[in-house]
């Protein structure tokens, strides 16, 4: 696997992760397939037991104080390989809770670090939710959630291990009743002959899907760097994820 600018290693069975000498991070949680199961199109599937394996604050040593100044944590997922019956391995749909030091629901930039992957998302999670785009990623590929938005992973690739990384708030938390009120999000990923096609959920309002490439994000100063690399070069950088009150300009109108 590329190095991504963290010096870990991440393992598929067990799931979960191991970490250079000057890295630390927590031991993994574990998703299981049962407590996924109500954001699924169809709870009673099957699938593997261990879905993914998450790591939340996860960083060089050198750095815990500034991220933790900052209000910036660092996180890795890896999936499973595999389906969960007709729909490919998939986070749970969410909303990230509002943080008391923003008062913003958090934005989220992920990279891709291996597998391929879909970061589905949604203005609202209301009856109308609004634009809804599916975003296709590859290694090396960056995909930024607006503050707000619904949204959940997907594995596009059933047959290899899905693994991104993500900058977050360090207050992050997720929501997750108003999804499950709704049995998932808008749109229901289904794996058809090793593709991804789409179904719409009927709990919400008739809409249009985007699917669309990642693009660069210049406008929140990104480059083509690893995102932990661009943390290293520039401490500053990501905080627009941690206060997203301080860009508030560039959610307007905001196009993944």
């Amino acid at each position: 696997m590329t190095n991504f600018g963290v010096d870990m290693a991440v393992h598929s069975s067990p799931l979960g992760f191991s970490y250079g000498n000057d890295v630390t991070g927590p031991m993994p949680e574990i998703r299981t397939l049962d407590q996924i199961r109500p954001s699924l199109r169809d709870p009673q599937c099957e699938g593997p037991e261990e879905v993914y394996a998450i790591a939340m604050d996860v960083a060089r040593m050198q750095d815990r104080a500034e991220l933790e100044k900052r209000m910036l944590l660092f996180g890795v997922v890896t999936y499973a390989a595999g389906t969960l019956g007709e729909e490919p391995i998939r986070s749970q749909g969410h909303v990230h809770r509002i943080s008391l030091h923003s008062g913003w629901s958090p934005p989220e930039l992920y990279e891709i670090w291996q597998g391929k992957a879909i970061i589905y998302m949604q203005e609202y999670v209301d009856d109308d939710p609004g634009r809804c785009f599916a975003v296709l990623a590859g290694p090396g590929d960056k995909v930024l959630v607006p503050p707000g938005w619904g949204h959940a992973t997907i594995s596009a690739s059933p047959d290899e291990a899905l693994t991104f990384g993500a900058w977050c708030d360090r207050e992050y938390g997720f929501e997750y009743d108003a999804v499950r009120a709704h049995k998932g999000l808008a749109w229901y990923p289904l794996v058809q002959e090793k593709q991804i096609v789409w179904q719409h959920n009927t709990h919400y309002m008739p809409g249009r899907l985007q699917v669309i490439t990642p693009r660069q994000y210049r406008e929140f100063g990104l480059s083509d760097e690893p995102i932990y690399q661009q943390f290293i070069d520039d401490p500053a950088r990501f905080q627009f994820i941690s206060r997203p009150d301080k860009v508030a300009d560039l959610w307007r109108n905001f196009h993944p």
